[in-house]
């Protein structure tokens, strides 16, 4: 029985590695260069109720410069989750409550840089990646194959969440199209019913303009 449990767990887990990174936004460290004036932000389309979780560092390549910046972490309706000033790393995390994109911005201050560019490090961690499997690990006394059949658990829900998230999105898409497609049609009637409409009244307005003349 072991062989064919290892053999399982082995397709299983080529499953969870295959599917994750297409189905799931896990995890993603973006090195982010901000201009000495100006924004950069990073956004990302998430869906409702899943766990954000954030690190941001700045990166200097002189002891003597340490340079701040302002970030920003707002929500799909314009709601902030996040602010700092004159911050050198720091962590956000929060639970969305709408689905559409989160921005996180990132703005340098004032003269801290030098008058250079400055470099972050970011990284955003969504869904399963952002739980703490070491703790939840000692918390419930689980390790090996358990905890990572604990993983692939959580891995599996996370798909259905975001199989049943594409199809409400695809759902909402088709109804707007069809409005859209409802729309034209009606506006190429009344194109057409107006330009015939048009047409009418320029034959007949020919036609007694040519009466009056005596020219027919």
């Amino acid at each position: 029985m072991q062989p064919e449990f290892a053999t399982t767990f082995s397709l299983l887990s080529a499953l969870f590695f295959l599917l994750t990174p297409e189905l799931i936004p896990v995890s993603e460290a973006v090195w982010l260069n901000i201009p000495k004036t100006g924004t950069k932000c990073v956004s990302e389309e998430i869906q409702s109720k899943v766990v954000v979780l954030a690190d941001y560092l700045v990166i200097s390549d002189e002891h003597s410069i340490f340079p701040t910046v302002s970030v920003k972490v707002t929500s799909p309706y314009g709601n902030v989750l996040h602010h700092s000033d004159n911050a050198t790393h720091g962590q956000f995390a929060f639970t969305t409550q709408e689905s559409g994109t989160y921005l996180a911005c990132f703005e340098a201050v004032g003269n801290s840089h030098g008058n250079k560019d400055i470099s972050i490090n970011l990284d955003w961690k969504t869904g399963i990646a952002a739980k703490d499997w070491d703790s939840i690990a000692r918390k419930e006394k689980i390790e090996g194959v358990e905890l990572e059949l604990r993983k692939l658990e959580g891995a599996v829900e996370g798909i259905h969440e975001n199989l049943l998230y594409l199809k409400d999105r695809e759902a909402e898409m088709r109804i707007v199209s069809e409005k859209t497609n409802s729309r034209v049609a009606w506006y190429s009637i009344m194109s057409l019913g107006i330009c015939i409409v048009v047409s009418g009244l320029q034959i007949l307005y020919l036609k007694q303009y040519f009466e009056r003349k005596k020219l027919i």
